[in-house]
């Protein structure tokens, strides 16, 4: 069987980390000698090759500027090779999942997004097996075509679409889950994948468009909560679209002063999504009493989208299409299976 060409892709994060046996502290792995600390990637059939986006960064520091970055990177040499690992730190990991799903519409290749909780370097890292079935999945191919052809996230023995995801856990190895979606594949003895669960392109070819927005803001509804303190969240001349994580289904407090402040927004050009603060789970605008006067003001229902996905939906949204109705549109149907 031929060899499947995997570019790795670093950018920082935990898993790029080692620890100095002198010191004690941590520092960049040299992913040069990547085979060195982890021998086993000799016995998977596919030929590596790395790339770094410079200095490595903490995820904190992830933006819509490095996003670009790595879609680049996966555009330059969609070509040369056939599945592509992004090596990226846990905390915003569902955040870059999401924008490249968006950003590379067309996919016909798998793009796995993998980490760690403890360094490369650590006894107990679980770093090794998430790098190790990362690179597998992102060679395996049936009749020469890729198995995944999907933006997705690889963590703790299981596959979840990248715009499906969200992290729960700062300190278990289980640290992501795909609260309103099926697992892409479950991996133990074998890799076990959830056919059904993939998401095929209808697009002939990758559709590359890098541009995002960052005038947009996320509001948590609380109990309590002064519509005042909000005001210059919903100023349009500064902030193009705000999402609001309200409760439950959709609800929000019955506050005549926050739908005016809503209502003039949207009058003016802004956009509003609602999606729920819950794990799981959807909007349903004007279920309850208290989120009929969101759908009789213009804001639009979420449905179950992850706050990651409609952060990053709205931001690609906006810096690619200029028209507000056709924005608003297609923050309502589904683009990549988010």
């Amino acid at each position: 069987m031929q060899q499947s060409k995997v570019l790795l892709i670093y950018t920082g994060g935990t898993i790029g980390m080692i620890e100095d046996p002198e010191t004690g502290a941590l520092m960049a792995f040299d992913f040069d000698h990547l085979s060195d600390q982890i021998p086993e990637l000799s016995r998977i059939n596919a030929e590596l090759e790395v790339a770094s986006l410079g200095e490595p960064i903490d995820s904190s520091d992830m933006n819509p500027k490095i996003w670009q970055d790595i879609a680049q990177k996966v555009v330059e040499n969609y070509e040369e090779f056939d599945g592509f690992v992004v090596l990226h730190g846990s905390d915003t990991m569902a955040f870059t999942a999401s924008a490249l799903s968006f950003m590379l519409q067309g996919l016909k290749k798998p793009v796995i997004l993998t980490g760690s909780q403890l360094p490369i370097g650590t006894i107990r890292t679980d770093g090794k097996e998430n790098l190790i079935t990362s690179i597998e999945i992102a060679a395996s191919k049936v009749e020469e075509e890729s198995i995944i052809q999907e933006v997705a996230i690889y963590f703790e023995y299981s596959l979840y679409r990248g715009n499906r995801t969200t992290k729960v856990s700062a300190h278990a190895f289980e640290a992501f889950i795909s609260p309103n979606y099926l697992d892409l594949a479950l991996a133990g003895v074998d890799i076990r994948y959830n056919t059904a669960a993939f998401y095929k392109t209808k697009l002939p070819a990758l559709d590359y468009k890098y541009k995002m927005d960052d005038r947009v803001a996320l509001m948590k509804i609380f109990p309590g909560f002064s519509t005042s303190v909000y005001k210059s969240m919903f100023d349009f001349q500064k902030v193009k679209a705000v999402v609001i994580e309200s409760f439950g289904a959709g609800n929000v407090p019955n506050k005549p002063s926050f739908f005016e402040m809503i209502k003039t927004y949207i009058s003016e050009g802004g956009i509003v999504i609602n999606i729920t603060q819950c794990s799981s789970g959807s909007v349903s605008q004007g279920k309850y009493a208290n989120s009929t006067m969101l759908n009789q003001i213009g804001v639009i229902s979420g449905g179950d989208l992850t706050t990651e996905a409609a952060i990053t939906k709205i931001m690609y949204l906006l810096g690619n299409y200029s028209d507000v109705k056709e924005v608003k549109r297609l923050m309502q149907v589904s683009l990549v299976g988010e």
